[in-house]
């Protein structure tokens, strides 16, 4: 039993699944409309979004099983490593994807149902076999990377407006230094199969460093946001700015050094980013 499940965790990158979930649940906690915390709603969309990030992540090692075990850090992947097989993998992500989408319309509105809808098949279906034709692949790949913070809003609020974007564009924008440093550091392995996710084909660049400082920088004026369109108070504004000002020192430090051991530091000050960002705008909300 312990063996299976260890599978399913694998299957689903029960992880990477629950930072993506972390997010879509605080931006569901900052939304307006929930004024109080149902604890039981916040276990359901915790339960519904995993399903789907799960699915997509089951599609996405069925459809790479052949790449997958060709790199060191998938080969021991369930369906690389044919402990599951790719029918068996398929079966769990539509199961997982229906059971996650009915979830989301029935306790909390359609258009959450529909967006999740949309962020599983732009992941699934759109970016991952992107990734062997061209390093656009990680733009397509950011709109299902952030649109959790957009679920999460639109689940709470059940609307569009501009500070459930402010939100999404957080993530989205965090995403580009966070994938590249990723891709920097797995470079031979990802370019041995054929992935194309670094902006310059001749692969780990200045030119990749100088996009990483550009992203980051961009991050800057897009952290105040949530704070002039009332989604949080004002200190929440000035924590995501050293988050924000530090993510851009590591970027510039990654130009400098231009080596693995700099991309891997902007790899692990991201994983730290969100965290800290996200549970600062909700302390600041409550």
């Amino acid at each position: 039993m312990k063996e299976i499940l260890k599978n399913y965790a694998q299957l689903m990158k029960f992880t990477l699944s629950f930072t993506v979930v972390f997010t879509c649940v605080i931006c569901y906690m900052l939304a307006p409309k929930v004024a109080s915390y149902d604890w039981m709603m916040i276990l359901i969309l915790t339960f519904a979004g995993l399903c789907i990030t799960g699915s997509a992540n089951a599609i996405n090692q069925a459809v790479e099983k052949d790449t997958d075990a060709q790199m060191k850090r998938t080969a021991n992947r369930p369906v690389a490593s044919g402990r599951m097989s790719q029918q068996h993998a398929y079966l769990f992500a539509l199961i997982t994807g229906i059971v996650g989408i009915a979830l989301m319309w029935y306790y909390f509105n359609l258009s959450s149902a529909l967006v999740s809808a949309f962020s599983l098949f732009l992941y699934a279906f759109i970016y991952t076999p992107l990734k062997k034709v061209n390093s656009i692949a990680v733009l397509v790949g950011a709109f299902p990377g952030a649109l959790p913070c957009l679920i999460g809003w639109v689940a709470g609020n059940d609307d569009f407006s501009f500070a459930g974007w402010s939100l999404f564009l957080v993530q989205f924008l965090w995403q580009f230094p966070h994938f590249w440093a990723i891709a920097w550091v797995a470079h031979q392995d990802y370019s041995s199969v054929g992935f194309k996710l670094l902006p310059a084909k001749e692969g780990p660049t200045r030119f990749t460093a100088v996009q990483s400082i550009m992203y980051a920088v961009l991050m800057i004026p897009v952290g105040f946001l949530p704070h002039y369109l009332g989604v949080t108070g004002e200190w929440s504004m000035w924590v995501v700015l050293v988050a924000n000002i530090f993510m851009v020192v590591q970027c510039v430090r990654l130009y400098q050094n231009m080596g693995v051991p700099a991309a891997r530091r902007v790899m692990f000050s991201s994983y730290i980013y969100l965290p800290i960002v996200f549970l600062a705008l909700l302390a600041d909300k409550m």
